[in-house]
Order: structure tokens, then C-alpha cells, then sequence
């Protein structure tokens, strides 16, 4: 039985670890994606760091070129410093292409950036596939800037290289796989981004340490959309006929919600499974992968069809620091978040580990009568009886436990634990893990 077993210091770590990385200036490709994987291999030292270059073809995508900076300055009329990339990340719209000008305060405004909404905060902005240039201010500062001649400096490349992408393999007694992604490319902001890369890394090393389990776990740290298409692209043979359960993690981290984005389906046993865990948390948030924003997109789309769900605390989006300089570590991702992030995701793994699915050994409804299983003469309490027995029976596809069966019967477990285990008796059914590859009428 494998039993992750949450010791209550995982939160503490994993803020510690993201308290490391919040410096590093992340993006879709470039050394501090590489630098962030680096940290991440002392902690994981089975994980492999992979780079793809520029220009493969990843479904109707291409890798683009990489991008790395290492200084930026606006500097006001009076020679004052408006914004200094070195003092927060966030100051540079992210794949700027390199600069050094001087303009005047109304040329400047079409490449300045802020929320009015949010006065004191620096936003989040990127423009990876537009080749262009900007600074990030709180509106406070964009407010107060005096007319007169700016000087832009952004010292930056962009040109052909890698995107860079980290994978982490922890073989189990079956292939059949549990797949986790988060991603790696946002600079210095806490719930969106470090969240989900440290809650992967606490999960990978407890998955490590168990002596048994029966799934091989496959984590991946990839930059968002174009890391999860390049990595799908890459691997999507190999993902469709091992997966069993998907899971995207991001946003954590916080102490606000607990949030579960559903399949495409809707209905699979993973989101029955994270329904069941996220009973009696306090502040549940449930969504339809209408919702969608992360790489469940990529992971869940057609063709890809992965049974993949999204776990996070608030999701992105529908907290008011997403996006912003207000992401922080002291005020929106705490240990005690991440340890409940790290619990939610422990607790649906634990789930997958320890109970089993039921699959029908024949094919089309089974000729009870010959074994003593149908009643020639029926009354009511007989007949409930027999039809029990065959409702067992269809639900028994490989994708329902006897949980799942007990709350789409409303039955009590132990009642229906009598009828299943009579029908295994007959080998009518079996019990066994979730599996891509047994099938009803089939044999292992």
C-alpha cells in the first residue's frame, strides 16, 4: 500500500525551495528556465534536463527562438532611475527584443504597462510571438512621471537556441503511469509559478521514498503552452497508451480555496476521485474544463485526449495579485498553502494507489441462471437483488471502485461489497489497478 504520507513539514520546504527560486528571471526558454531545472536536480537527482531547439515543430507550433536578459533601466529627464530590472523582474515586458533609445514621454507611454485598478502593483506582461519592447510600472509611478526626454535600455538576446524542459521518471511495479506536469517560466512570482514547481518537487521526492507502489510516476516541469505542446508532440505515443491519471498543478499555494478543474469529460474517475478529496475543505471550487487556462488545454485537447485534471488553491486568474507584483511569498503563498496543495494531490494519489477498479470477464451481460446468480421465481426484494448484481456488472469497465459505485447507487459499501465479492467468487469480475490496457472480456 503506498501511503505518501504527509509528515505537516512538506509546506515548510516547499516554501523554502520557492523562497530559492524567486530571484531567477523565468521565461518560455532561456538560462533562467535552466537555472530553475538546475536547483530543482539537487532536490530530484534523477531529473533530466532536455533542450529542444528552435524551430521543431511541436503540432501547429514551433519553438521559438530563446530569449535571455540581463539588465534593463528606464531613466527619467532628471537622470533618476524609473525602473531597474535588477530590482524586480517584473519590470521588462517579457521577450523584449533589446533596446537602447531615447524618447519622449508621450513616445515612451506606448511601451509602458500598468493596472489603474491596482495602483501599487507591477504587472505580469510577456509578448513571446510579437516582436516588441516595454517596462512594467505601478500606475502610481506611470502617474507621476514628468514630461521630457526617457532614456530605454534593455540589454537582452533573441535568437535561435533551446527551449529547455525538465522530466522526471520514478518506475513503479506496473508501465502503466501517473503523469504530473507544472510549469517553469514565470520570473519572480509566487502562487502563479513557484507554487506548482515546489509542490511537484515535495510530491516527487515522498513518491521516491515509499518502498512500494504499484504506478510509475512521470513528473514533468515544462514552460506553459509551448513547453506542454513541445513536450506532448514529443511524447504523445508513448503518453496516450501509458496514462492512466494526469494532473496539471499550478497555483498551489495559498490559503484561500481549494479549486479542481474538471477533464474534458467530465465524469472520469480521476474528477470523482478529486471530488470525493476535496469533500469537507473549507472555500471548494469546482469547474468544468470550460474553465480552462493552464495546460490542461494542451494535455486534455483532441487528438491528445490525456484523462487530465487541474488541482490548485485559487486558481489563476481569480485572485486579485495574479499577474502582479503582489504575488508574493509573505501574503498570498505560505507554507501552511502549499502544505494543503501538497495534501490535496497526496490524498487523490493515495486514492489511485490503494483502491481498485472492477472489470467485467465477459463480454455483454453474463448468463446468471446457470450459476445460481437469477431467480426463476421473482418478487420484489429478488428482483432488486438480480438487478443489483447487473448494475454491478455494466459499471464494471475498469473506471469504477466500489466507491464510485456506492455513490452512483446510493448503497452503503459494505452492501454491495457482499454482491461484488460473490461475483468475483464466479469470475464474473476482478479487482486490480486503473489500467490502459485491461479491458472487459479480456485477460491481464
Amino acid at each position: 500500500m503506498l501511503t505518501i504520507g504527509g509528515s505537516g513539514d512538506e509546506g515548510r520546504f516547499a516554501h523554502d525551495l520557492a523562497r530559492r527560486l524567486w530571484p531567477i528571471p523565468r521565461s518560455i526558454t532561456g538560462n533562467g528556465v535552466r537555472q530553475t531545472l538546475s536547483i530543482l536536480q539537487e532536490y530530484l537527482p534523477g531529473l533530466t534536463i532536455n533542450e529542444v531547439p528552435t524551430g521543431t515543430q511541436v503540432f501547429d507550433w514551433q519553438v521559438p527562438d530563446e530569449w535571455n536578459i540581463t539588465g534593463a533601466r528606464l531613466i527619467d529627464p532628471n537622470g533618476e532611475v524609473i525602473a531597474d530590472w535588477a530590482d524586480c523582474n517584473l519590470h521588462v515586458v517579457g521577450y523584449s527584443v533589446p533596446v537602447d533609445t531615447e524618447l519622449t514621454l508621450e513616445e515612451l507611454q506606448a511601451h509602458l504597462h500598468s493596472i489603474p485598478d491596482q495602483p501599487d502593483a507591477i504587472p505580469y506582461m510577456t509578448s513571446y510571438y510579437n516582436r516588441t519592447w516595454g517596462f512594467c510600472l505601478s500606475h502610481e509611478q506611470r502617474e507621476a512621471l514628468k514630461p521630457g526626454t526617457y532614456r530605454a535600455t534593455i540589454t537582452a538576446t533573441l535568437e535561435p537556441g533551446n527551449l529547455s524542459y525538465g522530466e522526471l521518471v520514478i518506475p513503479g511495479k506496473s508501465t502503466d503511469e501517473i503523469f504530473i506536469s507544472t510549469y517553469v517560466c514565470h520570473p519572480s512570482m509566487a502562487n502563479n509559478e513557484l507554487s506548482g514547481p515546489v509542490v511537484s518537487t515535495a510530491l516527487a521526492r515522498h513518491i521516491q521514498g515509499q518502498l512500494s507502489r504499484h504506478y510509475t510516476y512521470r513528473f514533468v516541469f515544462v514552460p506553459e503552452t509551448i513547453g506542454a505542446l513541445t513536450y506532448s508532440s514529443l511524447n504523445r505515443e508513448h503518453l496516450r497508451e501509458n496514462v492512466v491519471a494526469a494532473f496539471n498543478l499550478t497555483c498551489i499555494g495559498d490559503d484561500r480555496a481549494y479549486t479542481y478543474l474538471a477533464s474534458r469529460e467530465g465524469n472520469l474517475r480521476l474528477d470523482r476521485i478529486a471530488k470525493r478529496t476535496l469533500q469537507g475543505r473549507d472555500n471548494v471550487v469546482h469547474y468544468t474544463y470550460l474553465a480552462r487556462g493552464s495546460d490542461e488545454r494542451h494535455y486534455g485537447a483532441p487528438g491528445m485526449d490525456l484523462p487530465v485534471i487541474s488541482l490548485m488553491r485559487s486558481r489563476y486568474a481569480d485572485y486579485p495579485e495574479y499577474h502582479t507584483s503582489l504575488d508574493d511569498l509573505v501574503n498570498v503563498v505560505t507554507p501552511s498553502g502549499l502544505q494543503g496543495g501538497f495534501d490535496m494531490v497526496r490524498e487523490c494519489l493515495e486514492v489511485l494507489e490503494n483502491e481498485p477498479v472492477l472489470t467485467a470477464t465477459q463480454i455483454g451481460e453474463p448468463q446468471l441462471g446457470r450459476r445460481g446468480l437469477y431467480h426463476l421465481i421473482m418478487g420484489k426484494s429478488i428482483q432488486n437483488e438480480v438487478m443489483l448484481r447487473t448494475d454491478i456488472l455494466a459499471y464494471s469497465d475498469g473506471q469504477h471502485s466500489v466507491v464510485d459505485m456506492s455513490e452512483l447507487f446510493d448503497l452503503p459499501v459494505d452492501t454491495l461489497e457482499v454482491m461484488i465479492q460473490e461475483l468475483v467468487d464466479h469470475d464474473l469480475i476482478r479487482r486490480h489497478h486503473q489500467s490502459n490496457r485491461i479491458r472487459a472480456g479480456e485477460k491481464d
